[in-house]
């Protein structure tokens, strides 16, 4: 009987050893996505499009506000000259149309970081669909993403695929139809 029992037991743990011996292999990576942002290109065109615009806009600006500064620098040689109740009016308009300057560069440094930020979010979302396709695609089981919002304190280099990533979405990229419609984008992308 003891013999049985031990046989049994024998058996048993030839039949798990084998079990956890057939546990696939877990394949694992990393991607830097600071690097990733970097290197690709059209995160690089959305911010030289960004870049563009604001220095349009921001010339636009400028020569207003050199007009403003060379009234103000008018109003000081002619304050003098036209009395105290010319200047006390004529320094209220200046102050005031100071004051709208400042608000029309808030508005459009705003107005700029709203519109960069949501075509910048829609790229964001499109990388991690593509990582995630790419990590079913080749049998990941896990990639990691490190950079500036490091979720990784340390991997091996021979994990980093980051290259890869960057080369396959540069690839997909350059094959998609140029297009400046950026909403129409987003409402593809929603119905893939």
């Amino acid at each position: 009987m003891k013999k049985a029992l031990v046989i049994i037991a024998l058996s048993v743990l030839v039949v798990s050893c084998n079990k956890t011996a057939e546990v696939k292999e877990v394949k694992t990576a990393y991607v830097d996505t600071s690097v990733l942002m970097k290197e690709y290109t059209e995160a690089k065109d959305l911010e030289a499009k960004y870049k563009a615009q604001s220095e349009e806009k921001g010339r636009q600006l400028q020569a207003e506000i050199n007009r403003f500064k060379q009234d103000a620098a008018n109003f000081q040689s002619q304050a003098q000259a036209n009395g105290q109740q010319w200047a006390q009016q004529r320094g209220a308009e200046l102050q005031k149309r100071e004051q709208q300057l400042g608000y029309a560069q808030q508005a459009l440094a705003q107005q700029l970081q709203q519109e960069s930020g949501v075509e910048m979010d829609s790229l964001v979302s499109g990388v991690k669909k593509f990582i995630k396709d790419y990590g079913k695609k080749n049998g990941y089981s896990y990639i990691y993403g490190t950079g500036d919002a490091a979720t990784v304190l340390y991997a091996e280099d021979k994990y980093d695929i980051t290259k890869e990533i960057v080369k396959a979405l540069n690839d997909k990229y350059k094959a998609e139809p140029k297009t400046d419609k950026a909403p129409a984008k987003e409402g593809e992308e929603a119905k893939k």
